[in-house]
């Protein structure tokens, strides 16, 4: 059994209710309970009951106030320890690892990944609370969790400032993120989540157009972001075009409707994969006209296997994306200075 596990036990038996605690029992039954069933929603109570059961101890009428509310905590806590059962942990740059055997080791964790551990809905959704107790945390694996709205709750959780340090988001197979995720994780960024993001993976994780459209500005403000994949979605044209910033088609002089130049769009984006999306030749010429803008200046892998695009439509695309990278060495190789 878990270290963890004995938490709630310990705190029932050993706890003793502390001199400011008791100075609440003149508060009204209804107030109390109203405090407690805070304390206990509360994450940090739900990892470590002990303060709340301190309070419950308070006097009889504190005691009596919050007896009824003592099973949820229970309920609460034996279910992060459940959770914490399924998590695994791994060095970062080592290959090797283990299950996670205490609520300390997850805290200090730098690399923690969920690979076919039986995840619900409901154990994303209780992840998603368990953030703020991961202020070290830098990569992220959730794989093959079960639950068409796991993804959704679990980034819900996210709010400004969370997780701090995470450079490394990956989520695919068989984790369904959807359009509603995509959507949600995009307003957990734009209110300053996942601030040092540089890689985030969301492979065949069903994002479709919508999903991306409401993503893609918040992608696109995330400054260090140096590699995105989003292979095997079934978004298309539109989501990739609000993806890579293009502004809207003006009339030409000849009275086509054309795309202008733009650049300034994921100037740190170095790798891109959009295999196996629903990308088309009308794609494949709003990236050709991007690369050949200056948007997307650092992009180096671009991966487009299994489009339904015309091979001409991608091999213009490459080209554009060669012709710049030659350029480019051709510049750094006139600024160099001659050899001694």
């Amino acid at each position: 059994m878990l270290a963890v596990a004995s938490l709630f036990r310990e705190a029932v038996q050993v706890t003793p209710p502390s001199d400011e605690v008791v100075s609440m029992v003149a508060l009204p039954d209804e107030l109390l309970q109203h405090i407690f069933k805070q304390v206990c929603n509360d994450v940090c109570n739900m990892i470590d009951p002990r303060a709340a059961v301190a309070l419950s101890r308070a006097g009889h009428r504190m005691r009596a106030a919050t007896q009824a509310l003592l099973p949820q905590l229970k309920a609460y806590h034996e279910a992060a320890a459940a959770l914490c059962l399924k998590l695994r942990k791994r060095s970062l740059g080592g290959s090797t690892d283990r299950a996670l055997r205490s609520y300390k080791e997850l805290r200090e964790a730098k690399e923690v990944y969920w690979i076919g551990r039986g995840l619900n809905a409901a154990d994303l959704a209780l992840l998603g609370k368990l953030v703020p107790v991961l202020p070290v945390l830098q990569i992220v694996w959730l794989l093959e969790a079960a639950g068409p709205e796991g993804a959704e709750q679990l980034v819900e959780g996210l709010d400004a400032g969370a997780l701090p340090v995470v450079t490394y988001l990956l989520v695919r197979r068989g984790v369904h993120v959807g359009d509603a995720g995509a959507s949600a994780l995009a307003v957990a960024l734009g209110q300053g989540a996942l601030p040092r993001l540089k890689r985030i993976v969301l492979n065949r994780t069903a994002i479709g157009d919508a999903g991306l459209v409401a993503l893609a500005p918040s992608l696109r403000r995330l400054p260090a972001l140096e590699w995105l994949g989003l292979a095997g979605n079934p978004f298309g044209d539109e989501g990739l075009r609000f993806l890579v910033g293009a502004p809207p088609p003006v009339r030409s002089c000849g009275g086509c409707w054309v795309l202008p130049p733009w650049s300034g769009v994921l100037t740190s984006l170095e790798k891109l994969n959009l295999d196996y999306t629903q990308i088309t030749d009308a794609g494949c010429r709003i990236l050709t006209i991007a690369l050949n803008s200056g948007a997307l200046p650092a992009l180096k892998p671009l991966l487009l296997c299994g489009i339904p695009a015309e091979p001409c439509m991608m091999r213009a695309v490459f080209e554009a994306r060669s012709a710049r990278w030659w350029s480019d060495v051709c510049a750094t190789r006139r600024r160099a200075p001659p050899p001694a």
